[in-house]
């Protein structure tokens, strides 16, 4: 098993908030992401070949912190900027703020703290990091625009999963790419457990709930459970709301949908239709950011769910989805699906120069390919892939980053 750490798509990550930081003062960092994915440990690859002094502190323990916990830790990281800037010390010290958002007024006295460095010539580089996605971006928008850089960190992909733990794309494809929970898939039931309780509930319940404005926290998390369940499937809000058996609107609906998108668990994508205003509109595609959520919520385990071939079908389907959505999450790419009467694509993916249309199947199928040459007629994709069957291997596609597969 390698060490996660050497991964060289993590490593490329650390290495450019590395050479970020290695510049001369201009913005905050903020590392952004889901929990689990890596975040902590990247920012604390990079201090441990900081070759100058650092600081770092988290927000994320049971008191509460405020600001001036907060301007607390600045100045104790202001201590160290050395006097003269010509000192050969001076190589710029680093403060790294963890749980950042648990910070009552965090953005504001941020604000104000950077500013008065700026103001003072003060050589203190900031990196914070974020789970809660609305507080944070409320955050940064609202009090911090224009002073602010983010590296966003996205879910293991099946080459990483496979070179730190050595994962087939069978178990990939049903444990998906957190790798906390890795060393316990020989116990599925264990490894259920851990995903449940240490990953869905803490995010749902401390990086949502405690975090966001939620009128009924019961319905958002059936809704969760709902995009596990109907992963791959399209849902109108309406029939959604029949589902969770509740009297809310589709207003509400909508609203936690992107709560839990920013969250990194479920998203809805939008229908292709080349019109903002009719994209808005459409029925979305639930769609998990990782499987291992479908699979842990599902409740099916490894061996039951592989023999189901329609669950099997979904849950390859998924995969590729959460593949993109891990991209679009980045800033790769633009994600959506597309169907007009009977004619479907899975995925169609927009970039700067790019428009593919991308079709998923799990066995065998003919050469034609109905639903992406309607889409090619519509639309004018700049390629279209098949995934599966007779198309692209799955585990090939997996493993490339979505930005090669959209260059033409």
């Amino acid at each position: 098993m390698s060490n996660p750490e050497t991964l060289p798509y993590r490593r490329t990550m650390a290495d450019d908030l590395a050479r970020r930081l290695g510049e001369p003062r201009r913005f905050l960092n903020v590392v952004a992401g889901p929990r689990q994915v890596g975040k902590t440990t990247l920012v604390r690859q990079v201090l441990a070949d900081w070759p100058g002094p650092s600081v770092y502190v988290s927000a994320d323990e049971p008191s509460l912190r405020d600001a001036s916990w907060l301007r607390a830790q600045w100045e104790r990281a202001r201590l160290l900027v050395p006097a003269d800037a010509s000192d050969s010390a001076a190589r710029g010290v680093v403060l790294v703020i963890d749980e950042v958002q648990k910070v009552r007024g965090w953005s504001e006295t941020a604000k104000r703290l950077w500013d008065e460095d700026g103001r003072e010539g003060r050589d203190l580089r900031v990196v914070l990091l974020g789970s809660a996605p609305l507080p944070m971006q409320q955050g940064l928008t609202e009090s911090l625009a224009g002073r602010f850089e983010v590296l966003r960190v996205p879910h293991w992909s099946l080459r990483e999963m496979q070179s730190a733990f050595d994962f087939s794309l069978d178990q990939f494809l049903y444990f998906g790419g957190y790798p906390g929970a890795a060393p316990l898939i020989a116990d599925p039931v264990r490894w259920r457990r851990y995903i449940l309780d240490s990953l869905i509930e803490t995010t749902i319940g401390r990086d949502v709930l405690l975090m966001t404005q939620v009128n009924k926290p019961a319905l958002l998390r059936r809704l969760f459970d709902l995009g596990c369940h109907y992963s791959g499937q399209i849902l109108s809000y309406t029939k959604m709301l029949g589902q969770l058996q509740d009297a809310g609107n589709t207003t509400t609906l909508a609203h936690y949908l992107e709560l839990l998108a920013g969250a990194g668990m479920v998203r809805g994508l939008p229908k292709y239709s080349g019109q903002a205003v009719r994209q808005r509109a459409s029925s979305p595609k639930l769609q998990v950011f990782d499987t291992a959520l479908m699979s842990a919520v599902t409740g099916l385990g490894p061996r039951a769910a592989n023999a189901d071939r329609a669950y099997w079908g979904r849950l390859t389907e998924s995969a590729v989805g959460a593949h993109l959505a891990n991209a679009a999450f980045e800033g790769s790419c633009e994600l959506y699906y597309w169907r007009e009467r009977s004619q479907e694509v899975d995925f169609v993916v927009r970039a700067p120069g790019a428009l593919v249309a991308i079709e998923v199947k799990s066995g065998r199928a003919g050469s034609r390919m109905p639903g992406l040459e309607a889409f090619d007629r519509a639309h004018g994709a700049t390629k279209l892939l098949q995934v599966g069957g007779d198309g692209i291997p799955l585990a090939d596609f997996l493993s490339m980053p979505v930005p090669d597969w959209l260059r033409t």
